[in-house]
């Protein structure tokens, strides 16, 4: 991404939206420099106090600064730098600079960490997000809820989604950022071409396999696949949800030690999906489609389904010159299963000014900024109470393509109550890794059988067990 500055939104208000790298002929402060010097700034200007203490916390004239770091898109500094020029004319005393996440943010973000120049707030997802908080680099957020968060905003969230921000012993590392529900995203101008019923919620997966089988074609008669009838994201918690489907888990629910990653409904579901790209070949690998991102390959006409959250709604219908239509993810052979996604705000536990970053991370997870973000890219609310507000700037952004979108799929995992969240394990920096090794050869090149991951599983048991002793 560009060098590129953002004017200020308003008085002593500075945002800055790329930190570019020093360089030996080069001036310019390196991202890690300068949260360093934020750190060292900010060092002396708010003494640790307890939540819930009273105005007037955040030092002399010079207040408070700190460092705020979010997603790095075209459309997220704009909206940022808005609505925290709205936070500051509440809260003059705190100055907040605004920072993009670097590349490869989960790897970045542990030295940063490390070094102790981290952002005071952040923003983070996925598996990765509660490593972070496992290795002690987030600051527990129970005693600020507890003081000082309204019951009925916790209850406006999707219990599902709160109860994942916690770790097992029950740090509470950070509060929701929005709510992202997977569903099944088609083409109904290839499902009409080629006569194939529309998916709907009394699809199970064998429909889904009958339909990819159908929607397969050679479209120019050139002896190759060039459309494929589905695709998914070879990831964690996208794995996961099918491992669900099944009536499996990845992590032993009452022991997060312990993987059931071998156990037979895992290994059926993870079967099932790799037959699917390697055996009929009906599901796009990453290398069938140029190592594109799914919604890309989607948008592209090189797959008819893909398996993709609310989050895709505003590229997908940007970029698509098709009828789209929107179904739940097929029921599998034990339940139905969808994916609440676990993006949340959280706080870095080294901050000198912990009573500041609160009342900034707050502010995140208002209604306003919620619906700053649904304005802004059609991402919908962590708040339960603003679904239909969302529904309507879908409407209202794209009257004609989300004409025949039942967007309320989206939202059925949360209100029926069959939506899941990523497993962690009790170490799951290490799992990961090992996962991820395994499933880049099975699903991404084809090149090892799934059986592989009965040896993976014995592997996180042991990593486990070693580093509880350690």
């Amino acid at each position: 991404m560009p060098s590129e500055r953002f004017d200020r939104a308003g008085p002593h208000v500075p945002f800055i939206q790329h930190l570019p790298r020093r360089s030996s002929d080069s001036k310019s402060i390196s991202r890690r420099a300068f949260l360093g010097l934020m750190g060292t700034t900010t060092a002396g200007l708010l003494a640790a106090c307890s939540p819930g203490s009273q105005d007037g916390r955040f030092g002399g004239a010079e207040g408070v600064q700190l460092v705020y770091q979010d997603w790095r898109t075209d459309w997220f500094p704009g909206m940022a730098q808005e609505m925290l020029g709205k936070f500051h004319s509440s809260n003059p005393k705190i100055q907040v600079y605004y920072t993009p996440d670097p590349e490869n943010l989960d790897q970045a973000m542990v030295a940063d960490m490390q070094a102790g120049t981290a952002p005071d707030v952040l923003a983070g997802c996925c598996d990765f997000f509660p490593g972070w908080a496992q290795q002690g680099y987030l600051l527990d957020l129970r005693p600020f809820v507890e003081a000082d968060l309204d019951q009925e905003v916790i209850a406006d969230w999707d219990p599902a989604q709160y109860r994942a921000l916690f770790t097992y012993e029950g740090l509470q590392y950070a509060l929701p950022k929005y709510h992202g529900a997977l569903a099944l995203f088609y083409n109904k101008d290839l499902f009409d071409e080629y006569g194939v019923f529309y998916p709907d919620s009394s699809w199970d997966h064998e429909d889904y396999r009958r339909a990819m089988q159908l929607l397969t074609k050679d479209r120019d008669g050139d002896g190759q696949v060039d459309l494929w009838g589905g695709m998914f994201d070879i990831a964690w918690e996208r794995i996961q949800v099918h491992v669900n489907a099944w009536g499996g888990h990845f992590v032993d629910p009452s022991n997060p030690s312990l993987s059931w990653m071998a156990r037979p409904e895992a290994m059926q579901a993870m079967r099932w999906l790799y037959d699917r790209m390697w055996d009929d070949h009906t599901m796009a690998s990453p290398l069938d489609v140029k190592n594109q991102e799914t919604r890309q390959a989607f948008i592209h006409g090189q797959v008819a389904m893909v398996e993709d959250g609310s989050w895709a709604i505003k590229d997908i219908l940007e970029g698509a010159d098709f009828r789209v239509g929107v179904a739940p993810l097929p029921a599998g052979p034990a339940r139905r299963a969808t994916l609440a996604t676990t993006d949340g705000f959280g706080i870095y536990a080294g901050t000198r000014s912990p009573e500041a970053a609160w009342e900034l991370l707050k502010f995140l997870v208002s209604k306003e900024y919620g619906r700053a973000m649904s304005r802004t890219h059609l991402l919908q609310p962590a708040r339960g109470s603003l679904i239909e507000e969302w529904i309507g700037h879908v409407r209202r952004a794209y009257p004609t393509a989300s004409r025949e979108m039942d967007l309320s799929v989206f939202a059925q995992g949360q209100l029926e109550g069959y939506s899941v969240t990523a497993e962690i394990f009790h170490k799951q920096t290490e799992a990961r890794q090992l996962a991820r090794e395994a499933w880049q050869q099975i699903f991404s090149l084809g090149l090892e059988p799934v059986d592989r991951m009965i040896e993976v599983s014995a592997r996180i048991d042991l990593e486990q067990s070693q580093a509880g002793r350690r």
